[in-house]
C-alpha cells in the first residue's frame, strides 16, 4: 500500500459547525485519512467517535494516525449507507453530530493502481471498496451504448455523452478497453476543440460519471442523510462536504424538505399531513473554502459545506 496522504478540506469550518460537546457521540461517515476525525476526538472527554469508511486502506492508515485516541473510537469498515444498522449494532440510540466528506479522496486519486485518475495509467477499477464486484472495466466494456450515454450525461453532466459512448462501444468491439489512459484517449479523440483548450481535462466528467456509477454514490446520499438526521439528538448537528453539483443538489434538497416539514400542496389552506420541521439550517447558503485554503489545496475549489441542527 502506498503512503496515505489526504488533505482535510474546510477542516476548521467543519469542526466549528459540528459544535462538539466533550461528552457527545459523533459519527464520521467518511473517515478517509482521519483528519476530521482527529480534530473531533481531540475535543472529546467521555465522548465517543464512530469512524466509518468503505476503503480498507483508509481504515488502516487512520487507525495508525488515531492510535493515541483509540479508546474513544469505534472503527467500522462499511458504506455510510448502512449507518442506521451500524448504530443499532453498536447500541447507539442518539448521536450529537454526523459528518460526511463525500466523493473520492486525494489518496484514491493519487494512488495510480486504484484507477481513479486520468493522469496515471492503470487498470480500470475505481472501486472505493475493493471487495465490491463492479469495476470501471465492467461498466466501460459491458454497458450498452444507451446506458453509457445516460450515466455520462446524468452523472458527469457531459454534453458530449453521445459521441463518447458511441466511440467507447466502437473501440471495445475491436478489443476490450483495459486502462485509464485508453479510456482517456478515447474521450480526447472525440472531444470538442474548446474542451481541449479550456484548461480542464476533457475526460474529467467521464471519469467522474463512471466512478459514481461503480460506487453507487448518488443513490446512497438521501437515505443515509435521513438516517443521520433521525439519529441526532435535539441540538445535534449534521455537516456535509460536497465536491460537485449533483452531490450538493441532493444534500440541498434533503435539507430543504426536512427544514420545511409539511408536504401538503400549496393550495391547501391548512396542513393535514402533520409533518413538522426536523432541522434548522446552520448556514443558509453553503460555505466555500477560504482563499487561503485554495492556495494550499487546489482540489478544494469545488467544495461546498452545508450544516443543519436537529430541532
Amino acid at each position: 500500500m502506498s503512503e496515505f496522504k489526504h488533505y482535510s478540506v474546510m477542516l476548521n469550518e467543519c469542526i466549528e459547525a459540528l459544535n462538539i460537546k466533550p461528552e457527545g457521540i459523533y459519527v464520521d461517515c467518511t473517515l478517509g485519512g482521519g483528519g476530521h476525525s482527529e480534530e473531533i476526538v481531540k475535543r472529546l472527554t467521555t465522548g465517543r467517535l464512530i469512524a466509518i469508511d468503505q476503503d480498507e486502506d483508509a481504515l488502516s492508515a487512520a487507525k495508525e494516525r488515531l492510535k493515541p485516541y483509540s479508546d474513544k473510537i469505534e472503527f467500522v469498515h462499511s458504506n455510510f449507507s448502512e449507518l442506521k444498522s451500524i448504530l443499532e449494532e453498536l447500541g447507539i440510540e442518539k448521536t450529537n453530530g454526523v459528518l460526511y466528506d463525500l466523493g473520492v479522496s486525494s489518496y484514491q486519486l493519487d494512488n495510480s493502481e486504484r484507477g481513479f485518475s486520468y493522469n496515471s495509467d492503470a487498470p480500470l477499477d475505481m472501486r472505493m471498496d475493493r471487495s465490491n464486484g463492479l469495476t470501471a472495466y465492467d461498466v466501460v466494456n459491458s454497458y450498452s451504448e444507451e446506458e453509457l450515454r445516460r450515466i455520462l450525461f446524468e452523472y458527469g453532466e457531459e454534453n458530449n455523452s453521445y459521441r463518447i459512448a458511441h466511440e467507447i462501444v466502437e473501440r471495445r468491439n475491436i478489443s476490450p478497453i483495459k486502462t485509464t489512459f485508453e479510456l482517456s484517449d478515447i474521450v480526447k479523440s472525440v472531444a470538442k476543440k474548446r474542451d481541449l483548450y479550456e484548461g480542464h481535462h476533457p475526460a474529467k466528467r467521464t471519469f467522474q460519471a463512471i466512478r459514481i456509477e461503480v460506487n453507487g454514490e448518488l443513490n446512497v446520499i438521501a437515505p443515509s442523510l435521513e438516517a443521520a438526521i433521525d439519529s441526532l439528538d435535539t441540538g445535534g448537528r449534521i455537516v456535509v462536504l460536497t465536491f460537485h453539483s449533483l452531490e450538493d443538489r441532493a444534500v440541498k434538497q434533503i435539507f430543504a424538505r426536512l427544514e420545511k416539514g409539511c408536504t401538503c400542496p400549496p393550495s391547501f389552506p391548512v396542513c393535514v399531513c402533520g409533518k413538522k420541521p426536523q432541522i434548522t439550517l446552520v448556514n443558509k447558503k453553503p460555505l466555500a473554502p477560504s482563499p487561503q485554503e485554495l492556495l494550499i489545496n487546489r482540489r478544494s475549489h469545488s467544495a461546498k459545506m452545508r450544516a443543519a441542527e436537529k430541532i
